[in-house]
Order: structure tokens, then C-alpha cells, then sequence
């Protein structure tokens, strides 16, 4: 059974698309244009604004990765770059993949899974009718079937001072997936400009940096079985 890390990457929709009090609601809080702009900017953080435009996979035995996108760059089919695979499809079909791939893994990684990924694709997946294979949020505060790696290193949010796997990366000698020079901040505009290979290849450095961290914290953190003298 294999251990899966997965990472996502969104993009909001078209504020214009909404009728007139769906964009009442979704400004009545903002007071000034700079307020208005975050708004509509932050669309793609949630499902209910927003769309998948890639999932990227990576086996931690194998270090074999897939990416499922969607290609507005002229991209199609499928094609590798080292041990991974880009395939281009649509949002449905991204999630069709990423159910099947992750349906019989012992084990699945992110990196604050619970409070953005797996949501996410939770509702994107009711909202275009496909079928769930596994529960993504069991019981939180046992890390045998999903490990998030945020919840993990700040302590289930015991910590005062929360970081980024940026940071994180950063911290523990890691390749952090923005030192190619793209953000996730970065991904509606990439998404616009139509470079979406571009999106696909920089979700796959995250969860590739992921991995790392993952394996970090299990050899030097997570909490292993206490040896007793005299057995």
C-alpha cells in the first residue's frame, strides 16, 4: 500500500459571471476599492468561487509524480520530465483521476490538508458530481490514515506564530517550490495568461517539497514507539 502526498492549486471565477446579489454579497464587507480588488482576487479560495486547476500526486516510496491539469497553453494529452507525468484534463476529470489514484493508499500527506485541500475537493467534487472513494478528513488528532503536516508541526494550532511550507522548507533545509520564482499568489494570473503548464509544474514542487518535510518529520519528530530496558 502505497503513501501519497497531494497538493492542489485554484483559481477563482469570473466576478461578472454572478448576478447582481451574488456580488452584493460577496462585497457587502468591503469599504474601500483595495477591499473590493482582495475580493474578487480571492475568489479561487473557495469552491464555491472557484475551480481546481490542478492536483499534483507523488509516491513516497517511489517518488513517481503525476500532475492533472487543465491546460489553457496549448498543452494536451500527456507528457513526463523526470519521474513525473502531466496530464491534461478537465476539472471533472481531475478529480475523477484523484479519486481513483488515491483510493487504496495506507496513507495520505499535506500540508494544511484540513483546512483548504481536502475541503476543497470535497465540495468541487458535489458540485460536479463525482464520487468520493475515501473519507479525506478522518478523526484529526490520529495521523495514521492523513497526516497534515500543518496540524503536525504547530502542535494542532497550539502554536501562536503559524508558517508556510515555504517557511517550513526554509527551516529545515529544503527546497522551497517558491525559489523557481512562482508563488501560489501567483497561480489566477499564470492562469489568465494561459501558462498553465507552468501552474501544473510548480503544484508538483510543492508536493515534492512536501515529501521532503514529510520525511523530516518522520525521522525527527513524529513520536516512535518507546524502547523499555531489558527487552
Amino acid at each position: 500500500m502505497s503513501k501519497i502526498v497531494f497538493d492542489i492549486e485554484t483559481v477563482g471565477d469570473d466576478f461578472d459571471s454572478y448576478d447582481t446579489d451574488t456580488q452584493e454579497l460577496l462585497l457587502k464587507n468591503a469599504q474601500t476599492e483595495e477591499e473590493n480588488q482582495e475580493v474578487r482576487d480571492g475568489l479561487g479560495l473557495s469552491p464555491v468561487t472557484g475551480k481546481i486547476v490542478a492536483i499534483a500526486m507523488v509516491d513516497v516510496h517511489s517518488d513517481e509524480g503525476v500532475v492533472f491539469f487543465q491546460s489553457r497553453d496549448g498543452a494536451t494529452g500527456s507528457f513526463r520530465e523526470g519521474n513525473g507525468e502531466y496530464i491534461v484534463c478537465s476539472e471533472k476529470e481531475i478529480l475523477e483521476n484523484f479519486w481513483d489514484k488515491i483510493s487504496d493508499c495506507s496513507q495520505f500527506i499535506t500540508y494544511n490538508g484540513r483546512g483548504f485541500d481536502c475541503p476543497y475537493i470535497m465540495i468541487r467534487s458535489a458540485a460536479l458530481k463525482v464520487k468520493p472513494t475515501r473519507d479525506l478528513m478522518p478523526y484529526r488528532y490520529d495521523s495514521k490514515t492523513h497526516v497534515d503536516l500543518y496540524d503536525q508541526l504547530t502542535c494542532y494550532g497550539a502554536m501562536r506564530r503559524h508558517f508556510s511550507l515555504h517557511m517550513v522548507s526554509q527551516a529545515f533545509g529544503i527546497r522551497s517550490p517558491k525559489q523557481e520564482g512562482i508563488s501560489g499568489a501567483m497561480v489566477g494570473d499564470l492562469f489568465q495568461a494561459q501558462k498553465t503548464t507552468d501552474i501544473a509544474r510548480y503544484c508538483l514542487r510543492d508536493v515534492r517539497a512536501t515529501k521532503q518535510v514529510y520525511l523530516t518529520w518522520e525521522k525527527y519528530i513524529k513520536p516512535g514507539k518507546k524502547v523499555t530496558k531489558g527487552y
